[in-house]
């Protein structure tokens, strides 16, 4: 008899975090991975798209760093406003997500608990502020799991569809930041 670990296979580091979310149902056309999600809050929008601006632009900063270091200072400096600045949006939409939730993340899903259960199968649109950083995404996720706990809420797991490069690596990103900050905190406890 296999058990659900054993069918739980990790492809990924996974880390245990505090964000903000909110989830939706996606049904009929918008369950379809082809399309972009669009949120109606142009606040997250904002910031979403900074983020993006910014992996994107990491190939440039490369590039001008090895031809001219003054100006690659200087825009880092910028990039560091525009991080400010994106932390201060984040901080109003951080209100209007409610608490912050305790989930695990990898690079290939989420699970959280939740009030109510979610049918195996559904597509949901997984709203997420990821913090320090106030990196804001928005993904679509298949619920792959529903299990009941004991405290009356259930465990929802959800795998990632059709996540774009750059979602990948802001991801990944995150993950290796909380992983580097949990084996900091683990020498200092020592």
């Amino acid at each position: 008899m296999t058990t659900q670990d054993e069918n739980d296979r990790r492809e990924y580091y996974r880390i245990d975090d505090t964000i903000a979310l909110e989830f939706s149902l996606l049904s009929g056309a918008e369950a379809l991975a082809g399309e972009a999600l669009h949120d109606t809050s142009p606040l997250f929008n904002l910031l979403s798209e900074l983020h993006l601006l910014d992996y994107e632009s990491q190939h440039l900063l490369r590039h001008i760093s090895e031809r001219d270091r003054t100006l690659a200072n200087y825009l880092k400096v910028i990039n560091r406003r525009t991080d400010l600045l994106g932390q201060a949006l984040a901080q109003n939409l951080l209100s209007a997500l409610g608490t912050p939730r305790q989930v695990t993340m990898s690079e290939g899903g989420l699970s959280f608990d939740n009030a109510s259960s979610l049918e195996l199968g559904s597509h949901l649109a997984l709203k997420m502020v990821l913090m320090p950083q106030a990196l804001g995404l928005l993904v679509r996720a298949l619920v792959i799991h529903c299990q009941p706990l004991e405290n009356g809420l259930y465990n929802i797991g959800t795998e990632f569809e059709s996540l774009t490069d750059a979602q990948r690596q802001l991801l990944a990103r995150h993950i290796l930041q909380r992983q580097a900050l949990e084996r900091r905190q683990a020498r200092e406890q020592l």
